[in-house]
């Protein structure tokens, strides 16, 4: 009888490898494959002719010297100071309004998750006309009511808040429903208790649901700030590339791509990739030991 039932488990287990064998596979050669060779170019300089050279640490030194890539991470940091409150905020007062008994909720759900539907490059262009300092529709809207038209893509000053306006619309509806699905976990049982002993809306809100709806807000605090460190495809797509704003918009990502791609330093771009990295494991790591300050299972 035992001797089957290791039999068993043998079987069970050979299984399962068969199982996740794709998924392990593919995440090897797409994700951990290329970014051991990331690490290991940053190391490297490389031209794009001929075989690589390896130069040791001169990449990370003149990276640590750059200004351009201290603007970079300027500009990142502000990115995400003010997206990720931004988004969090407003997806989840989205995300308890449409958990609402109301008319037509189904029909808002889909129109604030349509954003992720559309492709980046996509809403990126129609924001950039919007944008647009001449004849763009929101310059319009402020021109009829007597304001001065705004230089939203080409103000230095300006720009950095027009791609986070961007961000922060385009990742409010994944984000609401994440925390929507959340909310839908709580018993109604604390809601009825609540009314009878008297507490408001607002009271309930948060005794209740802030409180019980911790567990995704932390995953989507995790997720949001990775993606906001990460930020390239609006200002990519809506800022241009010799404007004056760029230098005070350009995002680690966005300079990583400009070395490795534009300027074919590969080995520099690398190195500012690995620095991207290292950031977001040193916050992330920050937030997985905070979280039991705040966060309720």
């Amino acid at each position: 009888m035992k001797a089957k039932k290791v039999k068993f488990n043998k079987q069970q287990m050979l299984w399962g490898y068969i199982f996740i064998a794709p998924t392990a596979i593919g995440l090897f050669l797409l994700n951990i494959k290329p970014a051991i060779d990331t690490v290991i170019m940053s190391f490297q300089t490389s031209s794009g002719l001929g075989e690589p050279e390896w130069v040791g640490t001169a990449n990370y030194t003149k990276l640590f010297g750059d200004s351009e890539v201290w603007q970079s991470l300027l500009n990142t940091f502000k990115y995400a100071l003010i997206s990720v409150p931004a988004v969090i905020i407003f997806s989840t007062l989205t995300a308890v309004l449409l958990n609402q008994k109301i008319k037509g909720r189904s029909i808002y759900r889909t129109i604030f998750f349509l954003p992720m539907v559309a492709a980046p490059s996509a809403v990126a262009m129609i924001w950039r006309w919007l944008f647009n300092s001449d004849f763009g529709l929101i310059n319009n809207v402020l021109t009829k009511i007597g304001l001065e038209k705004i230089v939203w893509l080409s103000d230095p000053d300006i720009a950095i808040y027009t791609v986070i306006i961007v961000g922060v619309w385009s990742a409010i509806g994944y984000n609401m429903i994440l925390i929507l699905s959340g909310l839908q976990e709580i018993p109604k049982d604390f809601y009825e208790s609540a009314e009878i002993d008297g507490a408001g809306a607002i009271k309930q809100f948060f005794s209740i649901t802030l409180p019980l709806v911790t567990p995704t807000l932390f995953f989507v605090v995790v997720t949001t700030i990775i993606g906001a460190l990460q930020v390239f495809d609006a200002i990519f797509m809506m800022i241009p590339a010799m404007s004056e704003a760029m230098i005070k918009t350009q995002s680690l990502a966005y300079l990583f791509y400009k070395y490795s791609f534009m300027l074919d330093d590969k080995g520099y771009g690398s190195a500012i990739v690995v620095l991207l990295l290292a950031l977001i494991l040193i916050i992330t790591g920050i937030q997985l030991k905070l979280q039991k300050y705040w966060v309720n299972y």
